[in-house]
């Protein structure tokens, strides 16, 4: 049996799992009762972790959004968990062209979007309030004209500017709802080094103005990007990296290089043509990306590690991370994560994972 999930200080009086465990598969992939027993095992094993977010779960879709939400607000209501030992976050939408069924869009992140969502998801997880909440991508982001790079993008284009919500008002609006007591800490998602800086500065100047605590970007063996100016910022500011798709929506399991490319029910084979973002950041017909891919494999089969632990340990070890946040469909790809958490890398691993990145670096950014 794993030894407890070990314990992390994200801000005062909010001690997180080194383990968050992602709720975005909860209403699609996975039905109520297959959610409520991964909860039961996460949360049994020491996940007192979980983030989820309005869209969710993932593809979107008018009929589900929301469920992720729902299904984790049931789980804590239904088992009689205290709610002082679970940490709940969860995020708003950013602007989207695509899903019309959140606030027609949502156009904006304005003060009216932030307290309509933060409203609607105390609705869903059944609660007074949440724990962490964030917001899931600038809203100096347009959905079609890619003016902060994320979601596999890498360069930023300055000819894409367009009219954004100051984050003067967004922040007195999350400052607004702390104050109430919906929120307890604010986080940002998906950020760039401006964005975070930004938000501090402006944080500083106006007391009743929260600071951001943490930053949930992408980092795994094969997106270290936070590593380049996000790091310096979140070490000299004291903010905590939550880490999300630390397997790289799971092909750092190896499991798409089987023979048979994989069980069918795995995501990528299972929303094949449905889910752009993941297809195009984790893209398999990428010489680059495989080749990354098949390095990091050789090097757990080396040292007797199965990938999925040499792929958390990685990100676990890093000293600015705060939290791994994973999916898992099934108990035992959880189980796998859990025996993860405590084990540690050696320095001669170390050295031939970084070899792999400077010969392939950051293929999906």
């Amino acid at each position: 049996m794993s030894m407890a999930v070990p314990l992390f200080n994200l801000a005062p009086d909010l001690s997180v799992s080194r383990l968050c465990l992602g709720t975005m598969t909860f209403g699609e992939q996975n039905s109520m009762s297959e959610s409520f027993r991964l909860l039961d095992h996460a949360f049994g094993a020491g996940i007192n972790f979980f983030d989820s977010a309005e869209m969710y779960p993932v593809p979107q879709r008018a009929d589900t959004q929301g469920r992720s939400e729902e299904y984790l607000g049931r789980w804590v209501r239904d088992r009689k968990i205290p709610r002082d030992r679970v940490v709940l976050a969860t995020k708003v939408s950013g602007p989207s062209g695509q899903m019309t069924w959140i606030r027609d869009g949502p156009k904006c992140v304005d003060a009216w979007n932030i307290s309509e969502a933060i409203d609607n998801s105390l609705l869903r997880l059944r609660t007074d309030y949440i724990d962490l909440y964030q917001i899931h991508w600038p809203d100096r982001f347009w959905i079609f004209n890619r003016y902060v790079p994320m979601f596999g993008e890498s360069e930023y284009d300055p000819t894409h500017q367009y009219r954004a919500i100051t984050i003067e008002e967004q922040l007195e609006a999350l400052g607004r709802a702390v104050a109430s007591g919906k929120i307890r800490y604010v986080g940002l998602s998906n950020e760039t080094p401006y964005g975070v800086m930004k938000f501090l500065h402006v944080a500083e100047r106006v007391p009743s103005y929260p600071k951001v605590v943490s930053v949930q970007n992408c980092y795994s063996l094969l997106c270290r990007t936070f590593d380049s100016g996000m790091a310096e910022c979140c070490h000299h500011e004291r903010i905590s990296l939550l880490a999300y798709s630390p397997l790289a929506m799971g092909i750092l399991s190896g499991k798409y290089f089987l023979p048979d490319g994989g069980p069918p029910d795995a995501r990528l084979n299972l929303f094949e043509g449905r889910y752009s973002e993941g297809e195009s950041r984790y893209n398999l017909s990428n010489s680059i990306v495989t080749a990354a891919i098949m390095g990091y494999l050789k090097i757990a089969d080396k040292y007797g590690l199965r990938p999925v632990v040499l792929a958390i340990a990685f990100v676990l070890r890093h000293p600015l991370v705060a939290s791994a946040i994973f999916g898992a469909t099934k108990r035992w790809q959880l189980q796998e994560v859990l025996d993860a958490c405590n084990v540690e890398l050696s320095p001669e691993i170390v050295a031939e994972i970084n070899q792999i990145h400077v010969n392939f670096p950051n293929p999906c950014p």
